[in-house]
């Protein structure tokens, strides 16, 4: 695993794939790599310039590539169900769910639908997302697969499934964007967790991962400079990314190692095999996020928050 690269990839002819937050970074590379081996990719984007931007360079990169653009806002239910319901009527079958998109260490907002939004983003998007388009993930069959990009820093926030709203003001320590983000990445790989539990009980030949891209140079980093108009901090970002992180192309190998590579178990998790860069290998993780009762407590927050049941796979 140690020399695993992208020519590693197995052949993707006749796979179906959606990545969210496809335009750029780790998204891009994932999409990129899965259409050179023959998938056909939808690209998730929440912006339609930026998304339809992202298929023109990709098809000039890979020529021949079946890719498309499909709008979705994570930070929105509505659009969220307007994703899965399109795909459903234009795609018979989903092999491969790539749950990448994200945000990180935004200042505390809400989503369109009231909740805090790096944990409406990072997971109950995501959530909502994976169980409308369980449908298509069974009409697949053996080897469909569901990869949700979590971070190292899962280790600075728990997931406390009676309290996933931090609102600083019922906060004495106010909002910390950061245990904030933790938190969401947390509840990613606990949401891997559960679900592949849940997949194992039932039977069902669909595999769920997780994946960390280490410290990769991409827009990610950011974001949060941008929306503050924090100019010094941008620039600090940037030259942190051309200092010390990895390129996005390298920082996309364990999300791509856990979408295709042979044999890859249920809630396995792969990273950077020195944590922060270097080949695909299997990845620490925080005990907490093996836990079997917060697990299915989560599960049932998540559920009652958005709305989507997931009735085909009881606990």
């Amino acid at each position: 695993m140690t020399a695993w690269s992208a020519t590693h990839i197995p052949d993707q002819s006749g796979r179906t794939a959606v990545v969210t937050g496809a335009n750029s970074g780790i998204g891009y590379v994932t999409a990129r790599e899965l259409a050179r081996r023959g998938a056909a990719v939808t690209l998730a984007c929440r912006s339609a310039a930026r998304g339809r931007a992202a298929v023109v360079r990709l098809r000039g990169e890979v020529p021949g590539a079946e890719v498309e653009f499909a709008a979705l806002d994570l930070a929105d239910l509505a659009s969220v169900r307007e994703f899965a319901r399109a795909f459903g009527e234009g795609h018979a079958r989903l092999d491969l769910l790539v749950n990448n998109a994200g945000v990180m260490a935004l200042p505390y907002g809400r989503t369109a639908d009231g909740f805090e939004t790096q944990f409406g983003v990072n997971h109950l998007g995501h959530f909502a997302l994976t169980g409308l388009l369980l449908p298509r993930l069974r009409a697949a069959g053996p080897g469909a697969r569901i990869v949700n990009v979590s971070s190292g820093f899962h280790v600075l926030g728990d997931v406390r499934p009676e309290d996933l709203d931090p609102d600083p003001a019922r906060s004495a320590d106010g909002y910390r964007r950061w245990t904030a983000y933790g938190r969401s990445k947390s509840a990613n790989l606990l949401f891997t967790h559960e679900l592949g539990r849940r997949f194992t009980a039932a039977g069902s030949t669909i595999t769920a991962a997780a994946a960390h891209p280490g410290y990769a140079s991409t827009n990610l980093h950011a974001g949060a400079s941008v929306q503050e108009g924090r100019t010094l901090g941008s620039r600090v970002m940037a030259l942190g990314n051309s200092l010390i992180a990895q390129p996005a192309a390298s920082g996309a190998l364990p999300t791509l190692y856990a979408a295709t590579a042979p044999g890859v178990g249920q809630d396995a998790f792969f990273g950077p095999r020195l944590g922060w860069r270097g080949a695909p290998a299997p990845s620490w993780r925080a005990k907490r996020t093996l836990d079997d009762e917060a697990g299915e407590r989560l599960w049932a927050a998540s559920e009652k928050l958005t709305g989507v049941s997931y009735a085909s796979l009881p606990r």
